[in-house]
């Protein structure tokens, strides 16, 4: 576009200098300065529109981020909980043993780095007994408790990379309550599976 106004815009200076009627020449002039401004005004909403489009992101889109694995695999492992699936939690947990393992330390920065190093041993053992106790699905939820506060504890250092919301059971353990970390707002209770699986409220929201 602004190339199409510059060409016209020469074409126009070489007829008014063949010109020598001033009505004429004033009236050419005003017509280049109508072009001139609307082509600066085309080029200013371009630069505009891209700055406009560089800064946005989708709502509901994930960030990679350096326990993306490991939050990947505690989520899989909570909605088969939610779900009363004793072998989809096993499956899971050997996940996300495997996620703590290759986790690239090298990507986090000291603070976090200290954090892993603070939560990583306990986090392991818990997911190792949820992995290896398929058929005692109280047993993984008892695991599971303490598993879901290293997870927070390392979320809230590093970053999730998407919405998460810290929800409470005020019911599990004889009114004892216990936590997790969800990716949805609505309440899908873990520690009671399917027997009540809206008790609980979010506590906290993460991103």
């Amino acid at each position: 576009m602004a190339l199409r106004l510059n060409f016209l815009l020469m074409n126009i200076i070489k007829t008014i200098v063949k010109i020598k009627n001033m009505k004429l020449i004033i009236l050419g002039l005003a017509v280049i300065s109508i072009l001139f401004v609307a082509c600066n005004n085309g080029s200013n909403k371009q630069v505009s529109d891209n700055q406009t489009t560089i800064g946005t992101t989708n709502k509901g889109t994930t960030v990679k981020v350096p326990v993306s694995d490991i939050l990947n695999a505690y989520l899989k492992l909570k909605n088969a909980l939610i779900n009363d699936n004793d072998k989809e939690a096993a499956a899971a947990a050997t996940e996300l043993v495997k996620a703590f393992e290759s986790l690239d330390k090298a990507a986090l920065s000291a603070e976090q780095a200290n954090v892993f190093n603070e939560v990583e041993a306990d986090a392991r053992e818990h997911a190792e007994h949820i992995a290896s106790n398929t058929g005692n699905i109280g047993h993984q939820r008892e695991h599971f408790d303490t598993l879901s506060q290293e997870v927070y504890e390392l979320v809230k250092a590093t970053g999730a990379g998407q919405k998460l919301y810290y929800t409470n059971c005020p019911m599990y353990n004889d009114n004892k309550g216990a936590n997790w970390l969800s990716e949805t707002k609505d309440i899908k209770n873990p520690y009671l599976g399917q027997a009540m699986s809206t008790c609980g409220s979010v506590k906290e929201e993460l991103n």
